[in-house]
């Protein structure tokens, strides 16, 4: 499996971006995709998720009623909308995937293991 990230840049704080993730060689039927992000000195951390079912999307806390986790199963792309974009969303952010996950695990890195290779996103002030 491998994934292929895109769309980050250098935004103003307010703005708006789209990153997408493609992913190629995938095989079930339940995979989850997700979204996480490392800022400057920080650990990586969780964004968001959303099964192949797209019953359900999974957001964290620091982004809920901004960002928006959406994917097209046809096209194997997953896609974060990030709204009202602030400086402390600078991160890279990493897309993941896993073809076998419990849904109490999905916040956590290591239930993934398959990740792309990271596109920067810098807001600034």
């Amino acid at each position: 499996v491998q994934l292929q990230a895109s769309g980050g840049g250098l935004v103003q704080a307010g703005d708006s971006l789209r990153l997408s993730c493609t992913a190629s060689g995938l095989s079930g039927s339940r995979d989850y995709m997700a979204w996480f992000r490392q800022a400057p000195g920080k650990e990586r951390e969780f964004v968001a998720a959303i099964p192949r079912t797209r019953s359900s999307t999974y957001n964290a806390d620091s982004v809920k009623g901004r960002f928006m986790i959406s994917r097209d199963n046809a096209k194997n792309t997953v896609y974060l909308q990030m709204n009202s974009l602030k400086p402390e969303d600078t991160a890279v952010y990493y897309c993941a995937t896993s073809e076998r996950l419990i849904t109490s695990s999905l916040r956590l890195q290591n239930a993934y293991p398959y990740w792309g290779q990271g596109t920067l996103v810098t807001v600034s002030s």
